[in-house]
């Protein structure tokens, strides 16, 4: 899964309805390359939400984050293939076992389903993870952990933040494919719940291929504008 020429920009549709969502998405498209279904709305609306990539012409990435028993993430995984998906998320830190049946599974679905691994969520930091994982490794070492364990079972895709991202690249090489959420325009201080962020010049210098973008462009007083600036940002980035 590489990113569209046209555009690396994940468009997340964080919003409480389809009809909004929808909305939003159709007035972007054209600086877009694909819609990110998050939580919100796939409970909301189910499978409903994913009719938008139809409606705005742009593929769909569910981003569901699964982490289950090996046996419900591959029922998982086939049934976001019926239901013609293009990325689907799952925690790295599932385990060998879960990643390999999901990407087998995507695999005999017709290869048209990318399974995504989740290394490290941009909400955490190093004393985050030491809570949690009990783990003396900064985000950058246990990311790379998680996506190596992920590749050695087959998975190619995956999800980190913007900081991790060029240390990815280098462990990873260039069959990987990279998606940074995080992504914020230069004037923006920050001040949200994520913690690694990063530009979408600087993201795709480091090496990320799909930028996911949020509240950056939902919260705009312009969001097509924004969009688009963010767009032409990644991809003059891409041709430096």
């Amino acid at each position: 899964m590489t990113a569209a020429e046209s555009s690396p920009i994940a468009f997340a549709l964080d919003f409480a309805s389809v009809d909004e969502a929808e909305r939003a998405a159709v007035r972007v498209r054209d600086a877009i390359g694909m819609v990110k279904v998050g939580l919100e709305l796939f409970v909301e609306a189910g499978p409903r939400a994913l009719q938008i990539g139809a409606a705005c012409g742009r593929p769909v990435f569910l981003d569901l984050k699964l982490h289950d028993i090996p046996e419900t993430v591959e029922r998982a995984v086939a049934r976001a293939a019926a239901l013609g998906v293009s990325v689907l998320t799952v925690h790295a830190s599932g385990g060998p076992a879960m990643l390999a049946r999901a990407a087998k599974r995507a695999s005999a679905e017709g290869g048209r389903l990318t399974v995504a691994a989740v290394t490290v969520l941009t909400s955490l930091d190093a004393h985050d993870l030491a809570r949690t994982h009990g783990t003396t490794d900064d985000v950058a070492t246990h990311a790379k952990r998680l996506a190596r364990m992920a590749w050695e079972e087959g998975i190619r895709a995956f999800v980190c933040s913007p900081h991790e991202a060029k240390s990815m690249r280098a462990e990873l090489g260039p069959e990987a494919t990279l998606i940074t959420p995080g992504i914020r325009p230069a004037s923006d201080a920050g001040g949200d719940d994520q913690k690694r962020v990063a530009t979408p010049e600087r993201a795709i210098a480091d090496g990320a291929d799909w930028l996911v973008v949020g509240r950056p462009i939902r919260d705009a007083a312009d969001p097509l504008a924004v969009a688009r600036a963010m767009r032409d940002e990644a991809l003059g980035a891409k041709r430096a």
